[in-house]
């Protein structure tokens, strides 16, 4: 038996579309009805990281289990793992960051992340860590602006990030799930080469068949925005995170991905390509102007 969290997110979900159907399948969510599951005979079950008795009915029976969490600064990966032990899981698949290796990086988020796979490698469980670089996906927040004013803003606009296709995570996590080899790894993820955000505006543009601008923001106005969107810890350490990444720390290229699963990481251009349509393309008419 496979367990999935997160699968209602953007890697927890394309991995519960990849799994094999001939295997055993429980999704673990704290609301059963959000997980999409056409075509899939998984069991679903309900579930929340703060309710210890939800979390042993999770696992109970479970030999690899995928480890999503997502609440910055809390204790939901100790009390899966406390769970998966007591369970006699034999092997977690945790999705963590790049960052976690960038002896650079100090904010709240790395730090949690760091703490949280400290925790896996000192649980006496077989592990496996994935490191993935920033989800090209991300830059999804961008099509309201593209949609109405033409324009993507941000900061640092030239400064490069290796970052990867959220299916190739899940691709990599399915490797570890179903795979022998993986126990004890920790696996680097990133795309084929690093891109900037100016690129990425050009490339939406080039597909769209529209001009597109890119504005570039000034720390104080990017400060304002991500505030108006996160608590100020998190504010805080994404700004850290641009200035790193102006500093080249986020444009080292892996070649994880194709050792894991045989095919090349997918680019920017791959990834948008297929998700035109969340920007605003008419149907039909994607990839004018190539």
């Amino acid at each position: 038996m496979i367990l999935v969290t997160g699968a209602t997110g953007t890697v927890g979900g394309e991995v519960l579309r990849r799994l094999p159907a001939h295997l055993a399948v429980r999704v673990m969510a704290r609301d059963p009805s959000r997980v999409a599951r056409p075509g899939c005979r998984a069991e679903v079950v309900a579930g929340d990281y703060g309710d210890p008795c939800s979390l042993g009915r999770a696992v109970e029976g479970v030999g690899r289990a995928l480890v999503l969490t997502s609440r910055v600064g809390g204790d939901d990966d100790a009390r899966f793992v406390d769970a998966a032990r007591a369970a006699g899981v034999r092997h977690l698949v945790k999705v963590s960051a790049a960052a976690v290796a960038d002896s650079g990086a100090d904010d709240v988020l790395t730090r949690w992340q760091r703490r949280n796979e400290d925790l896996l490698l000192g649980s006496g469980l077989r592990w496996t860590v994935l490191r993935p670089r920033s989800f090209m996906s991300n830059t999804l927040s961008w099509a309201v602006s593209i949609a109405g004013e033409q324009v993507v803003r941000g900061l640092y606009g030239t400064s490069l990030n290796a970052c990867v296709d959220p299916r190739d995570v899940a691709a990599a996590a399915v490797c570890a799930l179903t795979e022998d080899g993986h126990e004890g790894r920790i696996h680097t993820l990133t795309g084929p080469e690093p891109i900037s955000a100016v690129e990425q505006t050009a490339q939406l543009g080039r597909l769209l068949g529209r001009p597109l601008r890119f504005e570039e923001l000034s720390l104080r106005r990017a400060r304002v925005l991500l505030r108006e969107r996160y608590p100020e810890p998190v504010v805080e350490a994404l700004l850290a995170g641009a200035e790193r990444q102006r500093a080249g720390a986020k444009a080292g290229v892996e070649d994880t991905v194709g050792r894991l699963t045989g095919r090349a990481a997918r680019s920017f251009r791959t990834w948008a390509e297929d998700h035109l349509g969340a920007f605003g393309a008419v149907p039909g008419a994607a990839g004018a102007g190539r």
